[in-house]
């Protein structure tokens, strides 16, 4: 496989090192990331100013752009051949529930899935300020891989993986998951800096997530890998019946 790895961490985050090192047992390799940390860019292109891409080691692309960016050059314009494969990840901490609108790890996935390569996206459920160990969920990302390679995947559908933080051989097994629901508190705190002006600090407060049966967290917080399919058409077609009743669909 010609495999193109991406992240929103950066080209210098532990996980897409992890990742890149792990798939090069079975694949070719190339790396188009961004130059800095882009979490939470969700799918936005670079479009009113250039981009740079600079090769920092054989393969290894660092673009100063969000992670949209970066699958749309490392298909498009970096490497001769298109990549029959593209993985997002791994990423440092979870992207389960209503997470994943937020998610520059996701968007880049879903990029590739818009340019027509299989794609999926990949996470490490981190717990706390324990330490990362990004080689189960890279073992993982290499066998998803070479699943992907035997098995189609359905029409404009990417997969969502996120893998437990847990000690070795304790994932408890491989379940497909639908997206999950976050519970919110207060997110935006308020305060004072030293020259009496206010700011605002966004995602600060405590988020839960609903435990329910059959969703990506329900399976991460009992140590098993979750897997959930998404697909490009956002159409919410079980909405049809009642708003075909709205009034302004019927002129008088």
């Amino acid at each position: 496989m010609f495999t193109l790895l991406t992240n929103d961490d950066g080209i210098h985050a532990p996980g897409l090192n992890a990742l890149a090192e792990t798939m090069q047992s079975v694949a070719e390799v190339v790396v188009a990331a961004p130059d800095r940390e882009r979490s939470a860019t969700s799918h936005s292109l670079t479009l009113h100013s250039p981009l740079r891409a600079e090769e920092i080691r054989s393969g290894f692309f660092s673009i100063d752009g969000t992670p949209t960016d970066c699958v749309n050059l490392g298909i498009h314009g970096l490497f001769k051949r298109r990549p029959d494969i593209v993985i997002s990840g791994i990423n440092s901490g979870a992207n389960m529930g209503d997470d994943i609108t937020y998610s520059g790890t996701v968007a880049a996935a879903m990029e590739a899935t818009l340019m027509g390569v299989p794609a999926f996206a990949i996470s490490l459920a981190r717990e706390g300020s324990k330490p990362a160990d990004y080689r189960p969920a890279a073992q993982f990302a290499v066998k998803l891989a070479q699943s992907l390679s035997r098995n189609r995947l359905p029409a404009d559908t990417f997969l969502n993986v996120n893998v437990p933080q847990v000690e070795a051989g304790s994932i408890s097994g491989v379940r497909l998951t639908r997206q999950g629901k976050r519970v919110y508190g207060d997110l935006v705190i308020e305060n004072i800096d030293p020259r009496g002006r206010k700011y605002y600090w966004i995602g600060a407060g405590d988020l839960h997530f609903k435990d329910v049966e059959g969703t990506d967290f329900h399976a991460v917080h009992r140590h098993a890998i979750s897997i959930t399919p998404l697909h490009l058409d956002l159409t919410n077609y079980r909405s049809f019946e009642n708003l075909a009743g709205w009034d302004i669909f019927h002129p008088r």
